[in-house]
């Protein structure tokens, strides 16, 4: 089942649970949901539903679930909850998911967060809050494994053994010295099929490179789409391993830009709650709308220094939506090439006047065949040969802009 189709069921049955008044069914659904499911579901529910839906919920599992809702709902969660309710929420989860929800508790709670935490922890914890958000450093995961490159292969299996529970999603141990440089990578798989007599430094991999802690996210996406990475170490700037990125975080961040990208053309937030008062939603959307309108005053202003002229030639006022139509479309197509080639980095300085020239030569090649195309419309509709070479003039200098 699509996740679309999934998320719509479990939404049409707990309606149909809380329509009936069973709490019971609506206890048992919540139950069986992954904590991402449930961020989808709380999403999808007017306030007073959520808050009903928000009490079900297994404490253990409120913090991933904070974690995983927008900015917005995350928020109004939030303000809902107890002190000690949201300390117990941060109980047992992982260290990156955490610095993701400590960044949106009151500084009050955030000191308790930290001192519920053992030194260690405390450290590690610190260690991604120093990092901005939006950086590498503030996407990693602390949760590694690291060995020296001295010791044989089967000195590092007895250390696994004796560890006993591997990171989440692990399947890199990172080869680094007594100074915690990095200075390659050793394979889960590789280590189970090596000679146990041989040595880390003769089996480890250094094709990765790692990621600096400070390098942007649209960056790392980068680094993870052409080096088919799953995960990837990240260091301070002495080299020194601070942690690692995985690709289920990729996969987080090219959604969430997706969501931005689409969400930001009409003047949106992707983290706005669907469900926001009213007032509060129409305000957001206030200024884009006054933006709007004054641009389209101004096109006003400008037709209407031109009145007398169309009062005189009405074919014009018929004609005139064609022209912003078609010059629209084409500027939508060149904005959505430039854009696209910027998000992958293929364009500088080096080929920024070619990309430029080569969109103007398309702009005037379209604008050469549809102004004769819509000339040759416009003289067989109304017979008016004038009439069709002034809207083919305006057409073929709107798409060449455009």
């Amino acid at each position: 089942m699509e996740a679309r189709e999934h998320i719509q069921t479990n939404l049409r049955l707990l309606r149909e649970s809380l329509d009936s008044g069973s709490m019971r069914s609506a206890r048992l659904l919540i139950h069986s949901l992954h904590p991402s499911e449930l961020a989808r579901l709380l999403e999808s529910l007017p306030l007073r539903e959520r808050a009903v839906i928000w009490e079900m919920v297994e404490p253990e599992l409120e913090g991933d679930v904070l974690v995983e809702v927008a900015d917005e709902v995350r928020d109004d969660l939030i303000k809902g909850m107890q002190a000690e309710d949201l300390l117990a929420a941060t109980e047992g989860m992982e260290l990156d998911d955490l610095a993701d929800l400590v960044a949106d508790l009151p500084e009050a709670l955030t000191q308790e967060v930290l001192r519920s935490l053992d030194n260690q922890d405390q450290e590690r914890l610190r260690k991604v809050l120093a990092y901005d958000e939006d950086s590498a450093g503030g996407l990693m995961n602390v949760d590694i494994i690291t060995v020296r490159p001295d010791v044989t292969v089967e000195v590092v299996l007895r250390y696994l053994r004796a560890h006993g529970d591997i990171p989440d999603g692990t399947d890199t141990i990172y080869v680094v010295t007594r100074d915690n440089e990095y200075v390659g990578s050793l394979y889960l798989t590789r280590l189970l099929t090596q000679n146990p007599d041989q040595s880390v430094e003769a089996v480890m991999s250094t094709d990765i490179l790692p990621i600096p802690a400070h390098t942007p996210t649209e960056e790392v996406v980068w680094e993870f789409e052409n080096r088919d990475l799953l995960s990837a170490p990240v260091v301070d700037d002495e080299y020194r391993i601070v942690g690692r990125i995985t690709v289920d975080d990729v996969v987080d961040i090219i959604r969430d830009e997706a969501e931005h990208s689409f969400m930001s053309a009409a003047g949106l937030d992707e983290e706005d709650d669907m469900f926001a008062p009213v007032v509060k939603s129409a305000r957001r959307r206030a200024l884009w709308l006054g933006v709007n309108l004054a641009t389209a005053f101004l096109a006003a202003s400008v037709v209407d220094m031109f009145q007398t002229t169309i009062d005189k030639i009405v074919l014009l006022a018929v004609l005139m939506p064609v022209v912003p139509s078609m010059g629209g479309v084409a500027g939508t197509q060149s904005l959505t090439i430039i854009t696209r080639a910027m998000a992958l980095g293929l364009i500088d300085k080096t080929n920024a006047r070619r990309i430029f020239k080569k969109e103007l030569m398309v702009g005037i090649l379209n604008s050469l065949v549809w102004s004769v195309v819509v000339a040759a419309f416009t003289y067989a509709w109304f017979n008016e040969w004038r009439i069709g070479a002034v809207i083919a003039a305006a057409m073929s200098i709107n798409l060449t802009i455009a």
